[in-house]
């Protein structure tokens, strides 16, 4: 194209010296004869503009071919072996765009441009939960009071959780996370390192597919996948710690997720997970976790695995809504089922809705104001199996021997939060949960199946992104207490340096 272009510009420039040549020698034509001397000055006058248009097309043909030589060469080969990965990114060049900001700390390990998106090849980052306060009960009376391994129950200082994280991009293909827990016990003062979730996803499947493999939270509801630090409350709340146990239902499995194709946002999860282990509370369990806080006091029975009928099954599906730019709303239901420890015809299920909505003004600065409704209500089905009490004699004094019955429980929760100016807000959460089918030691005495609720009003302030500090009372009232009623204050601090990955709507 650039040798085109120089050639019709040439040719302007012939026809524009010739033309008034020519016209000169055509208006004289009729009153004089020209003289041998002008003509031989316009002849060379041709010779040399057609020369020039000469030496400058064979300029033009030797610098495409230089162009051409330099553009079908080899690269020059590397000095060391690079590896494949490293050098695809090498050669993929970088779209135009604004200077990145410099880099952090959190980020020195990591990000690199693969065509026109970025991936870290790892964030890690340590978040700090620690809780001081008191409440009308003692510590005993406060392990059943507060049902979340990470809840502040203890009169004094709690350290309620440290999470390391990290996460990133695998290659091309899968993502992967790792969470781990470290945290003090608040009565043994033992310190305890938990894996929370180590898990991969995919990143690109066909069809609106996504695969997850690994250790990790069940998805059911709302609060049950999250970790303790993304909750707006300091504890969990009672139906979750009832149903899932102290830190939670997860296991290691896998789960399919399928983007819905409809017009608005569908998520539908189905996966599959080991029923046993102290984090399958409702389920298969283990032995030291029924001696703490058995179902209904019930004893432990070892079941393995023998056929898929004995791993724990869910679905859920989420659906999002736009009401209008300022409102959103997220709707989902889940479904949970397995074996449990009560015998081998033992069976749970336990199922619920959860709704969450958002209102954010479009002239929102920062994020505030805003107003978010979080709400789920859930319920288990313990079909527990007959079983035998030897250290417990009927009137006969015979063991005593507990029938096959189903057990229900269920409860919810309800919270609103409102973020009344930049950084600050305030909230009230309200807790219920009841059971019905007796406990082996009577269920008003069972903290974990009597009928009780919760009043807890929020005060929070969050400095930045990285801090927070949260202020909450609790009142309780609960069969199993002694006085029914207790009254706890809690002052919670978190911490969070690094970077961290993005948290679910």
């Amino acid at each position: 194209m650039g040798t085109l272009f120089l050639r019709s510009r040439l040719t302007q420039r012939l026809l524009s010296s010739l033309l008034p040549l020519t016209l000169l020698s055509l208006a004289s034509e009729g009153l004089t004869q020209p003289s041998r001397a002008e003509i031989k000055t316009l002849k060379k006058q041709l010779e040399e503009l057609q020369r020039r248009e000469s030496d400058t097309k064979q300029q033009l043909e030797e610098l495409q071919q230089r162009l051409d030589r330099l553009q079908s060469a080899p690269a020059a080969p590397s000095q060391t072996p690079v590896d494949p990965l490293e050098r695809a990114l090498q050669h993929v060049p970088a779209p135009a765009q604004a200077a990145p900001p410099p880099a952090t700390p959190s980020s020195a390990l990591a990000a690199r441009r693969l065509g026109g998106t970025q991936f870290r090849l790892i964030d890690i980052s340590v978040d700090i939960l620690a809780a001081a306060g008191g409440s009308s009960v003692g510590d005993a009376a406060l392990q059943g009071l507060q049902g979340g391994g990470h809840d502040p129950r203890k009169n004094g200082f709690t350290l309620q959780n440290v999470e390391l994280s990290l996460s990133g991009a695998v290659d091309p293909y899968f993502n992967g996370e790792t969470h781990i827990a470290f945290f003090v016990d608040p009565l043994s003062g033992e310190t305890t390192v938990e894996l929370e979730e180590a898990f991969l996803t995919t990143q690109s499947l066909p069809l609106g597919l996504q695969a997850k493999a690994g250790f990790f939270f069940t998805e059911f509801g709302l609060l049950n996948p999250t970790h303790p630090h993304a909750w707006a409350w300091l504890d969990q709340s009672v139906i979750n710690a009832r149903l899932f146990g102290p830190d939670g239902m997860r296991q290691a499995g896998g789960r399919l997720g399928w983007l819905v194709p409809v017009p608005w946002f569908a998520q539908l999860y189905l996966g599959a997970q080991n029923a046993g282990g102290e984090t399958m509370a409702s389920f298969l369990a283990s032995a030291e976790f029924f001696a703490e806080r058995g179902v209904a006091g019930r004893p432990f029975v070892e079941r393995g695995v023998s056929n898929p009928e004995d791993l724990l099954y869910n679905v859920r599906l989420e659906q999002f809504f736009n009401l209008t730019p300022a409102l959103s709303a997220q709707v989902g239901g889940s479904a949970v089922f397995g074996p449990n420890a009560s015998g081998p015809r033992g069976r749970t299920t336990i199922y619920g809705g959860d709704l969450k909505v958002r209102w954010r003004p479009t002239t929102h600065f920062r994020g505030w104001p805003f107003v978010l409704w979080q709400t789920e209500i859930m319920q288990r089905d313990y079909r527990a199996d007959q079983a035998e009490l030897p250290e417990v004699l009927d009137a006969d004094g015979q063991p005593l021997l507990l029938p096959r019955r189903t057990l229900h429980d269920w409860g919810l929760y309800t919270q609103v939060l409102y973020g009344f100016h930049p950084g600050w807000a305030a909230g009230l959460r309200f807790d219920y949960a009841r059971g019905s089918g007796p406990s082996v030691a009577g269920r008003p005495e069972d903290p974990f199946r009597d009928t009780r609720y919760r009043v807890s009003p929020l005060l929070a302030w969050q400095p930045s992104e990285f801090s927070r500090l949260r202020l909450q009372y609790n009142y309780d009232h609960a069969q199993h207490l002694s006085q029914r009623e207790a009254h706890s204050v809690w002052l919670g601090l978190e911490i969070l340096y690094g970077a961290h990955p993005a948290h679910k709507y």
